[in-house]
């Protein structure tokens, strides 16, 4: 393989293995078990995210027009997610090769503790050569309990497991520089540094079943190459799409890597949902904040401690306007900074090594 990567995630959308008539491809789901089993043999670490179980739901019960959308969603991902697995385990031992189940919700990554427990899981799996299958807990996750869509799952794990690449296989072919309808448009085969107008030419539709579209995809792609890791946005509708990409072969969208962060930062990176408190600076600490230089929060560029933290905790931290500069571990309490604010020559709120930087 081309590209050398020692350890992938493969992030699998409902919409590359959902037929039109909403039920499960497994003509589709078999060739990329195919492709999966042929990568693993060539000693790369694969973890594959898919989507599906509520279509794999629907090919196995009728629910009545009565139910709401929620208990619809929880009865066909029940059921679903069994035949699904079972779907991928056969698969699988064609190959000789073991696949688990490993079913997340939000509150999985909530703090440190949890972040580890999910992460030795994993590792384990890896370790004994099991493929591990990974998707949200539909189940029980509702509402605010709900990733964005698979895509922040995937990002998530590919970020976790500190892996050499994240590949999307959504239903096109990438991220194109205009509509994808429309003759003219092309790929945009590379993607460097957070691109502001992207979301200018992205279509805001989303796939038929699934959850997110290419906004929140490139979105999430953004993050994810910050914190050093490449990822692919590939058509998981073509014949051989991961073996082609890996060969570097493929017409496809490309984010391009910055430097790796640490194992904190990566894991702060995506802890927004568990921050407590909100700082809000003022533009200069901001600018020192964001330069890319090594730099810590300090007091003096504070102007409000807008709701309460502990020590250790995640805070966001806000500039003028209200938008959100990044997220950082709190070296002590809001009664503390609060009557530090302004002040010169205190101790750093947040340190260096535990800021991320979301600009």
């Amino acid at each position: 393989m081309k590209l050398g990567y020692k350890k992938i995630v493969v992030k699998v959308g409902s919409n590359v293995i959902t037929q039109a008539n909403g039920l499960p491809d497994e003509t589709r789901i078999k060739h990329l078990v195919n492709q999966l089993a042929d990568i693993k043999k060539l000693g790369i670490e694969v973890i594959l995210v898919s989507s599906g179980a509520v279509a794999s739901g629907r090919s196995l019960i009728k629910v009545s027009e009565k139910q709401d959308a929620v208990t619809t969603r929880q009865l066909l991902a029940a059921i679903g997610q069994v035949k699904l697995i079972n779907t991928y385990a056969n698969f699988f031992a064609a190959h000789e090769i073991q696949c688990a189940q490993v079913l997340v919700t939000k509150e999985d990554f909530r703090d440190r503790a949890h972040y580890l427990n999910m992460k030795n899981c994993l590792q384990i799996l890896l370790q004994n050569e099991v493929i591990p299958v990974v998707n949200e807990n539909d189940v029980v996750s509702v509402t605010e309990l709900m990733f964005t869509d698979n895509d922040e799952l995937a990002g998530l794990i590919a970020s976790m497991l500190n892996a050499d690449a994240l590949i999307i296989l959504s239903n096109v072919n990438g991220i194109y520089n205009g509509d994808p309808k429309i003759e003219g448009s092309a790929v945009i085969e590379e993607i460097n540094g957070s691109v502001a107008n992207l979301a200018s030419f992205i279509q805001t539709g989303k796939s038929q079943f699934g959850r997110g579209g290419m906004i929140t995809k490139s979105t999430m792609a953004q993050k994810v190459a910050k914190l050093g890791i490449t990822v692919h946005i590939a058509n998981g509708t073509k014949d051989n799409v991961l073996t082609s990409l890996l060969n570097n072969e493929l017409v496809h969208t490309r984010f391009v890597p910055e430097k790796s962060k640490s194992g904190k930062k990566k894991w702060i990176a995506h802890s927004e949902t568990a921050a407590t408190g909100v700082v809000k600076l003022n533009d200069g600490a901001k600018t020192v904040l964001t330069s890319g230089k090594a730099t810590s929060l300090l007091p003096v560029g504070i102007i409000e401690i807008q709701t309460d933290f502990l020590k250790g905790d995640i805070i966001k931290i806000i500039d003028e306007k209200n938008n959100l500069i990044g997220l950082g571990i709190a070296e002590y309490g809001s009664d503390k900074a609060r009557e530090r604010i302004g002040q010169k020559k205190q101790k750093a709120l947040v340190h260096y090594d535990y800021f991320y930087s979301a600009i």
